[in-house]
């Protein structure tokens, strides 16, 4: 039997049945436990984490930051490893982690930033040149622990809190679909908008004119989509609209407030 680790990890979920099962399947067998917070699913989401050996706790939902906070407190060990229900650890990063606490070199930092990178449907793995990003998913809570925010979930690290990379790759499933990439845009557009007014910004309406051709552009040479060929053109459009669709839905909010004044 494979020695779990001392680590918890812990995974936000809602009506993820279909994506959740890699999640759980790629560090179940070598983590002391691993927990689901269930905000609410009405698939199988919570039958199916069971059954695989997950530990599930239902949450009303209170946002993206609050709800990966309750999922800390969740948790029996100091150290954390976060998934969310479309990644999973790719065997690479899991025997990378492995080695790190084999011979306690992890504990040479106290967070360990993740490259997390892209895969779509028609994907078995993530591409060499995909979209990516780096972001604390190991770390000891006792130095850093998520932000409180409703709307961006990242590990705000204590200050003198010691940071490094791991080399390894978290593979990200974000989209099940275009019509399904084409929906979070938008509602997630809706949560940036809410965030934005409850803090008092205000965007230059010169960003409706600007905001899909300077998008457009970075997703097609910044983030590489050029790569993908004619599903590289697919993807900066999407991502160009999604960026837009903030921009729009602020400019209306404002429309909507002066029509109130009067």
């Amino acid at each position: 039997m494979t020695q779990r680790l001392p680590l918890s990890v812990f995974i936000i979920a809602k009506n993820e049945a279909d994506r959740i099962p890699s999640a759980i399947k790629s560090v179940i067998d070598w983590v002391d436990e691993v927990i689901v917070i269930d905000s609410g699913s009405t698939d199988e989401t919570v039958a199916v984490s069971e059954t695989l050996g997950a530990k599930v706790i239902h949450n009303d939902w209170p946002g993206y930051g609050p709800q990966k906070r309750f999922g800390e407190d969740q948790c029996r060990n100091d150290w954390l490893l976060n998934l969310d229900a479309d990644e999973e650890i790719t065997p690479e990063l899991a025997e990378e982690i492995k080695a790190k606490f084999a011979d306690n070199s992890y504990q040479s930092a106290d967070a360990w930033r993740i490259m997390i990178r892209d895969v779509f449907a028609h994907e078995a793995s993530p591409a060499p040149w995909a979209y990516g990003y780096h972001q604390i998913r190991l770390y000891d809570r006792r130095k850093g622990r998520f932000s409180a925010s409703t709307v961006h979930d990242t590990v705000r690290p204590e200050e003198g809190a010691r940071l490094s990379n791991l080399n390894g790759v978290m593979a990200h499933r974000s989209d099940r679909s275009l019509e399904f990439q084409v929906g979070k845009y938008n509602r997630y557009s809706d949560m940036q908008v809410a965030d934005m007014r409850a803090r008092g910004r205000k965007l230059s309406r010169l960003r409706l004119l600007t905001e899909f051709p300077v998008s457009f552009f970075k997703g097609y040479f910044a983030r590489r989509y050029w790569k993908y060929g004619w599903w590289g053109v697919i993807l900066a459009i999407n991502y160009a609209h999604g960026r837009f669709l903030r921009i729009a839905k602020a400019y209306e909010a404002e429309l909507l407030d002066t029509r109130a004044k009067h």
